[in-house]
Protein backbone atom coordinates (compact mmCIF):
# COMPACT_ATOMS: atom_id res chain seq x y z
CA UNK A 1 0.00 0.00 0.00
CA UNK A 2 1.19 3.39 -0.88
CA UNK A 3 1.43 5.99 1.92
CA UNK A 4 0.29 9.32 1.01
CA UNK A 5 3.80 10.61 1.99
CA UNK A 6 5.55 8.22 -0.77
CA UNK A 7 2.23 9.67 -3.12
CA UNK A 8 3.14 12.63 -2.88
CA UNK A 9 6.85 12.65 -3.13
CA UNK A 10 6.35 10.47 -6.44
CA UNK A 11 4.16 12.53 -8.35
CA UNK A 12 6.59 15.60 -7.25
CA UNK A 13 9.33 13.50 -8.98
CA UNK A 14 7.53 12.78 -11.78
CA UNK A 15 6.92 16.55 -12.38
CA UNK A 16 10.30 16.81 -12.05
CA UNK A 17 11.39 14.14 -14.48
CA UNK A 18 9.01 15.94 -17.04
CA UNK A 19 11.25 19.02 -17.03
CA UNK A 20 13.60 16.57 -18.73
CA UNK A 21 11.97 15.36 -21.54
CA UNK A 22 13.04 16.20 -25.14
CA UNK A 23 10.28 16.38 -27.25
CA UNK A 24 11.32 18.86 -29.58
CA UNK A 25 8.57 16.69 -32.69
CA UNK A 26 5.41 16.20 -30.59
CA UNK A 27 5.56 18.82 -27.58
CA UNK A 28 4.55 16.41 -25.28
CA UNK A 29 6.68 16.07 -22.59
CA UNK A 30 6.06 12.98 -19.63
CA UNK A 31 8.34 12.46 -16.88
CA UNK A 32 7.90 9.16 -14.65
CA UNK A 33 8.60 8.60 -10.89
CA UNK A 34 9.48 4.98 -10.53
CA UNK A 35 9.52 3.36 -6.72
CA UNK A 36 10.81 0.15 -6.09
CA UNK A 37 9.75 -2.00 -2.71
CA UNK A 38 13.27 -0.97 -1.01
CA UNK A 39 12.27 2.76 -1.08
CA UNK A 40 14.90 3.71 -4.23
CA UNK A 41 13.12 6.14 -6.81
CA UNK A 42 13.98 6.12 -10.37
CA UNK A 43 13.04 8.74 -12.91
CA UNK A 44 12.53 9.14 -16.64
CA UNK A 45 11.52 11.38 -19.13
CA UNK A 46 10.72 10.93 -22.36
CA UNK A 47 12.73 11.05 -25.43
CA UNK A 48 12.14 11.33 -28.85
CA UNK A 49 14.11 10.65 -32.17
CA UNK A 50 13.77 12.51 -35.65
CA UNK A 51 13.16 8.36 -36.61
CA UNK A 52 9.87 8.56 -34.53
CA UNK A 53 10.21 4.63 -33.62
CA UNK A 54 13.84 5.25 -31.85
CA UNK A 55 11.53 7.48 -29.02
CA UNK A 56 11.27 5.91 -25.64
CA UNK A 57 8.52 6.68 -23.42
CA UNK A 58 9.57 7.94 -19.71
CA UNK A 59 7.77 5.35 -18.59
CA UNK A 60 9.91 2.86 -20.03
CA UNK A 61 13.20 4.91 -19.50
CA UNK A 62 12.62 4.64 -15.34
CA UNK A 63 11.81 0.77 -15.52
CA UNK A 64 14.64 0.40 -17.66
CA UNK A 65 17.14 2.32 -15.55
CA UNK A 66 15.80 0.78 -12.30
CA UNK A 67 16.45 -3.06 -14.18
CA UNK A 68 19.31 -1.52 -15.03
CA UNK A 69 21.11 -1.45 -11.67
CA UNK A 70 19.27 -4.76 -10.70
CA UNK A 71 15.61 -3.47 -9.74
CA UNK A 72 12.86 -5.95 -10.43
CA UNK A 73 10.39 -5.53 -7.99
CA UNK A 74 8.22 -1.99 -7.91
CA UNK A 75 5.56 -0.41 -5.83
CA UNK A 76 4.17 2.21 -7.71
CA UNK A 77 4.89 4.76 -10.81
CA UNK A 78 3.66 8.15 -11.21
CA UNK A 79 3.17 9.36 -14.51
CA UNK A 80 3.03 13.46 -15.49
CA UNK A 81 2.02 14.68 -18.63
CA UNK A 82 2.17 17.93 -20.06
CA UNK A 83 -2.23 17.81 -20.70
CA UNK A 84 -4.88 18.88 -18.21
CA UNK A 85 -6.03 15.48 -18.07
CA UNK A 86 -4.15 12.58 -16.58
CA UNK A 87 -2.14 10.76 -19.48
CA UNK A 88 -2.31 7.26 -19.46
CA UNK A 89 1.09 5.02 -21.07
CA UNK A 90 0.92 3.76 -24.36
CA UNK A 91 0.53 0.07 -24.70
CA UNK A 92 4.17 -0.95 -25.09
CA UNK A 93 4.76 0.64 -21.36
CA UNK A 94 1.87 -1.11 -20.26
CA UNK A 95 3.19 -4.29 -21.82
CA UNK A 96 6.75 -3.93 -19.82
CA UNK A 97 4.98 -2.92 -16.86
CA UNK A 98 3.28 -5.97 -16.75
CA UNK A 99 6.45 -8.04 -16.97
CA UNK A 100 7.47 -7.03 -13.39
CA UNK A 101 3.93 -7.48 -12.09
CA UNK A 102 1.63 -5.72 -10.05
CA UNK A 103 1.67 -1.93 -8.53
CA UNK A 104 0.25 1.04 -8.33
CA UNK A 105 -0.26 3.62 -10.95
CA UNK A 106 -0.60 7.42 -10.31
CA UNK A 107 -1.90 9.47 -13.48
CA UNK A 108 -0.60 13.11 -12.84
CA UNK A 109 -2.42 15.41 -15.03
CA UNK A 110 -2.78 19.38 -14.30
CA UNK A 111 -6.18 19.40 -12.77
CA UNK A 112 -6.80 16.03 -11.86
CA UNK A 113 -4.89 12.94 -10.47
CA UNK A 114 -5.87 9.05 -11.09
CA UNK A 115 -5.07 5.77 -9.66
CA UNK A 116 -5.19 3.04 -10.95
CA UNK A 117 -2.90 -0.63 -11.22
CA UNK A 118 -0.66 -2.63 -13.53
CA UNK A 119 -3.68 -5.00 -13.95
CA UNK A 120 -6.63 -2.87 -14.61
CA UNK A 121 -4.25 -1.04 -17.39
CA UNK A 122 -4.06 -4.32 -19.25
CA UNK A 123 -6.09 -6.63 -18.03
CA UNK A 124 -5.19 -9.18 -20.65
CA UNK A 125 -1.70 -8.83 -20.34
CA UNK A 126 0.64 -11.58 -22.21
CA UNK A 127 3.05 -13.72 -20.67
CA UNK A 128 5.15 -16.12 -21.18
CA UNK A 129 5.50 -16.75 -17.58
CA UNK A 130 2.69 -18.58 -17.29
CA UNK A 131 1.38 -16.46 -14.14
Amino acid sequence: MLTKKEKKLLIEKALEARKNSYSPYSNFAVGAALLTEDGEIFLGANVENASLGLTICAERSAIFSAVSYGKRKFKAIAIAGSQESPTPPCGACRQVMTEFGEFAVILVGQNEILETSVSELLPLQFDLKGE
